[in-house]
């Protein structure tokens, strides 16, 4: 546990924990996977007491203590809310189920809207219970999308589509890279439909710099942790602190930031050793890594 709350893996050195109203922090956010032990009050009072300005959240722990009393709780803690995960889930092959997570996708819509989240974050979802037809899993995620994207409009909420990492193709993400995620979103209003940039989930993709510049005003958010060794028993665990793996942060940083993108950088990391350990000390850790990792580049 010490490792993950130490000095970066590489050569970085230690800093100070940055103080509350450190203007370095202005557009770091806690994205609630993060700290994953504690509750959204929790996370909300966290966020603030480090001197940060957003969140990002989960349906979940929303739904454990109501919608309203949730966008009441966020209204006034001052905190922006940056992005609300997640939508998506669409490659079903029978038609009830897709129906089913239409539903559920207008209901995540509404929710974004309440909270004042300006993306819904989309995971595509993986490959229905025993079939192998991928291109058809994607097929079905492109058209789901499209009967999202007038309604997210409407409510004034654009659609994240989130590329994984092909691990998860099978059971998570049939959208595997960023070029496909365009692909996707390029077949509707950039105030409807963008993508998300992931480090974690986009650090292997060839011509990923140019699929970001090619990306532009469609980046709906900008996720940063990093890609560690060896690979947990849980792929979905994988994810660690920034700079303890191998994803290169200052060029991943420079590339989005040239496409002018101004909006907040989530943290979200995925890993039971961060999850067992105190969130104060994972907050801290978190904003001293990222004030020397990624902030410098933006």
């Amino acid at each position: 546990m010490t490792a993950v709350l130490d000095v970066p893996s590489g050569d970085a050195a230690r800093l100070d924990t940055p103080a509350a109203g450190d203007p370095r922090l202005a557009r770091l956010s806690l994205n609630q996977r993060t700290t994953a032990q504690w509750s959204l009050r929790e996370a909300l009072d966290g966020a603030r007491a480090a001197g940060l300005t957003a969140v990002g959240l989960w349906r979940e722990p929303v739904a454990e203590v109501g919608l309203d009393t949730a966008a009441r709780w966020v209204a006034d803690s001052g905190l922006r809310v940056s992005s609300l995960c997640r939508g998506g889930f669409f490659t079903a092959e029978d038609p009830d189920a897709r129906e089913a997570a239409h539903a559920d996708n207008l209901a995540a819509i509404d929710e974004a809207a309440t909270l004042g989240a300006p993306t819904l974050v989309l995971v595509p979802g993986g490959l229905p219970e025993g079939s192998k037809d991928l291109a058809g899993a994607r097929e079905r995620a492109a058209e789901a999308i499209a009967r999202l994207a007038p309604y997210a409009g409407e409510r004034g909420v654009r659609l994240g589509i989130e590329p994984m990492n092909p691990i998860f193709a099978a059971d998570r993400g049939v959208v595997s890279s960023l070029r496909q995620a365009l692909d996707i979103a390029e077949q509707h209003p950039a105030d409807q439909v963008g993508v998300v940039v992931d480090t974690y989930h986009l650090w292997w993709e060839p011509g990923v710099v140019e699929q970001i510049a090619r990306a532009g005003e469609r980046i709906v958010s900008y996720q940063v942790c990093d890609w560690i060794l060896p690979i947990p028993a849980d792929n979905l665990l994988g994810r660690g602190m920034m700079g303890d793996g191998h994803v290169d942060f200052a060029a991943f940083t420079r590339a989005v930031a040239a496409t002018g993108y101004a909006g907040d950088v989530e943290v979200e990391i995925f890993n039971a050793a961060v999850w067992a350990a105190p969130g104060g000390d994972v907050v801290a850790t978190m904003a001293r890594r990222y004030v020397e990792l990624v902030e410098p580049y933006l």
